[in-house]
């Protein structure tokens, strides 16, 4: 089994590979490029030199969100064109939840959180549970887009310790230093942003089971409107009035 991954749903660009044996490959770059001009020349590349013809590949697994408007719809246009040419099933991986990965197996609550802007956060809950020889990731509290504040008191109310991950670290980290009654802790940088690697391991989990959709069929999940349909909103309401 061959699946891609791909994350755009932030300011990473990430492309990965994975097989049964482990991570094939793995391209991640965080600078200012538009994903669109980063997203298939990163493919080609590792495709290029791990030698993998893409008609060897069973699916593709996309970070669906919550995230950027702008990385979903690049990342998803991605995902449709690849599945559509190689006739291939799409894997609708939360975006929250493939964060949440990178801390695989630890016995605190995970809590990924990326800047949505006005003070709100996209996020969840996750806790990770101990299965015979492997951890299985169980959402306490499944994506949402929330004040700051208000998934600072559902943690609180939980009375748990507290790993804090995602781009939404530095731009909240003095907030939830006043915010927070827990123990709590911050990710170190290797393990704290999107990687296609905990999508396309996720993707291969969900395949196995059959859950998937047809290119055709899928869509980004953007938990809120864009700015520009929440700006139109408002003036259809201010005329209304």
């Amino acid at each position: 089994m061959k699946i891609i991954g791909i994350d755009s749903s932030g300011l990473v660009a990430s492309v990965a590979i994975a097989t049964e044996n482990g991570i094939l490959a793995e391209y991640t770059v965080n600078n200012k490029k538009t994903h669109s001009q980063t997203l298939l020349p990163m493919l080609d590349e590792i495709c290029r030199i791990t030698e993998l013809d893409l008609k060897e590949v069973d699916g593709v697994a996309i970070a669906a969100g919550p995230g950027s408007f702008t990385g979903l719809r690049i990342g998803s246009a991605t995902a449709k064109g690849i599945g559509l040419a190689l006739d291939i099933p799409v894997m609708e991986v939360s975006t929250v939840t493939a964060l949440a990965w990178n801390l695989y197996g630890t016995d605190r609550v995970v809590c990924p959180i990326m800047d949505a802007r006005r003070n709100q956060v996209y996020t969840g809950i996750y806790e990770f549970i101990k299965e015979n020889t492997e951890f299985r990731i169980s959402a306490v509290k499944d994506a949402c887009a929330v004040m700051i504040d208000e998934i600072a008191d559902i943690l609180n109310e939980m009375g748990r310790e507290v790993i804090f991950l995602g781009d939404g670290v530095p731009v909240f980290e003095e907030k939830l230093k006043a915010l927070m009654k827990v123990p709590y802790s911050f990710a170190p940088m290797h393990l704290s942003r999107q990687r296609a690697a905990c999508v396309a391991e996720l993707g291969m989990r969900m395949f196995a089971k059959g859950e998937f959709v047809s290119a055709d069929e899928h869509s980004p999940e953007y938990l809120r409107l864009s700015q520009a349909e929440r700006e139109r909103k408002e003036a259809e309401e201010k005329n209304k009035a």
